[in-house]
């Protein structure tokens, strides 16, 4: 072995060939490493980010120095330096070429805005219920039979979409029925029209543009609690329009019933449609809306970057796509390639204090362990008495549901295990549960109490 480089090869090899560290981790964290110096007692090398060196330096340095120390007969201190950030280059650019920045920036922006259709919706776990009610009631409007689902009622937190969803269902009717007479606001839109026509003393132009809808699709209705006049004439059109066989689509932020101060006859009648619930997305769909905005953005979004984001940024769709539309305003003004430590800077203002602690493998593992009464070295060994099996599978179904980590990385983190051994866990753990209802409150009580205790 005549340079570090060779001698790095090898550590890799035995780390690889005796199970010290899976493939996937060695192409992830180690792979990185550029090999600078070796003196014998110094292994130095360099990495690009920050985030990369810590995870290396927790995780895999007490391995690396074994693979040292076993193949060389050598105790090696392991020493990571992060490589400088390219400069930014804003500072030095002109005003002609710090306005043509601009420019082109926009142009980018342009092709980052997609018309709402039901073609550009991310379908994921925590929509596709309601993209499926949606799709129905679009195909059928126009159709001379009364509605399957009238009312149809969207409901979930801003930023989910709701509004894309609504807005699809208009486009796709308008598209297949251009005659029909489709009305499309926003609560506000309704609350001014009324106020208008009744200064105006033109209510019945007020009447004419609401009850004469084929379909009216009303967003945001959350903003007429508390507005009884509105109520009043919005629960008339409703009256009319319902009675007609004309339907009506409407979202808000709550469940009809946590609608307190609505008028109850409103509740009902909401109540007698189909009610669709749209939660905060998973991670797969959060992944696939940062790679769908990554590509409009024509923006080359590392695969690590991605994931680095749809694991923190979880509160709401709108929340991601600002990430992706900032990444790219900072990686088209520095000039340097996309990294973690960038998207950690872009992100760091959404991240504030009020959202919950994250929750970390290592805070699953524990909580399991502490339920069943071994450690959490356990579960990541490849120990298999009974109690052991059972709970590294019980906290490799916790990890899957609350976390929603792709499951060959779950692997990594419990001990390098492969994809089908994580598969079997988790099927194992779902199928148990549904045959044994002490063993669901248990597993439902661990998961609400990890968190319980990620809540700030």
């Amino acid at each position: 072995m005549n340079s570090f480089e060779e001698v790095f090869e090898n550590v890799k090899k035995y780390c690889l060939e005796n199970n010290k560290i899976p493939a996937i981790g060695l192409k992830t964290w180690i792979d990185p490493l550029k090999p600078v110096s070796f003196d014998g007692a110094n292994a130095v090398f360099k990495i690009q980010t920050g985030f990369q060196r810590g995870i290396v330096m927790s995780t895999y340095s007490s391995i690396l120095k074994e693979a040292f120390l076993t193949l060389l007969g050598l105790n090696v201190n392991i020493i990571i330096n992060v490589e400088s950030e390219q400069a930014s280059r804003i500072s030095v650019l002109t005003n002609d070429e710090l306005d043509q920045k601009h420019a082109e920036l926009q142009q980018t922006y342009k092709f980052a805005n997609y018309d709402y259709t039901f073609d550009t919706f991310i379908q994921g776990r925590s929509n596709e219920f309601a993209l499926a009610c949606c799709k129905s009631v679009a195909k059928n409007c126009g159709e001379k039979k009364v509605p399957e689902y009238n009312p149809l009622f969207i409901y979930g937190p801003s930023g989910m979409g709701k509004t894309h969803l609504i807005t699809a269902i208009s486009n796709e009717v308008r598209k297949n029925h251009p005659n029909l007479n489709i009305v499309y606001v926003t609560s506000e839109t309704f609350g001014n029209d009324l106020v208008s026509s009744l200064s105006e003393k033109v209510i019945s132009d007020f009447h004419d543009k609401y009850r004469n809808a084929d379909i009216l699709l009303i967003d945001d209705i959350q903003f007429f609690v508390g507005k009884e006049r509105m109520q009043e004439e919005f629960f008339h059109t409703f009256y009319k329009l319902h009675q007609e066989g004309r339907q009506i689509v409407i979202t808000s932020d709550k469940a009809p019933k946590e609608l307190q101060t609505l008028e109850k006859r409103l509740i009902t009648r909401f109540e007698g449609g189909l009610i669709a619930d749209i939660s905060a997305p998973d991670y797969e769909t959060r992944l696939a809306i940062i790679n769908r905005k990554s590509e409009l953005l024509d923006l080359r979004m590392p695969g690590e970057v991605a994931e680095f984001m749809a694991n923190r940024l979880k509160s709401n769709i709108r929340q991601l796509e600002g990430a992706v539309m900032r990444l790219k305003a900072l990686n088209h003004f520095a000039g340097s390639p996309i990294t973690i430590s960038m998207a950690q800077s872009v992100i760091r203002d959404v991240l504030t204090n009020e959202q919950p602690i994250p929750i970390t493998v290592e805070k699953i593992i524990s909580e399991v362990s502490s339920v069943y009464g071994v450690s959490p070295d356990d579960l990541r060994s490849n120990k298999r008495s009974a109690q052991i099996s059972i709970a590294r599978k019980v906290a490799i179904y916790v990890v899957r549901e609350i976390t929603q980590m792709p499951l060959a990385t779950i692997g990594t983190e419990f001990g390098g295990r492969d994809h089908s051994t994580i598969v079997y866990s988790v099927t194992s753990v779902s199928d148990a549960m549904k045959k044994d209802p002490n063993l669901q409150n248990l597993v439902n009580d661990i998961i609400k109490n990890i968190k319980d205790k990620g809540k700030p």
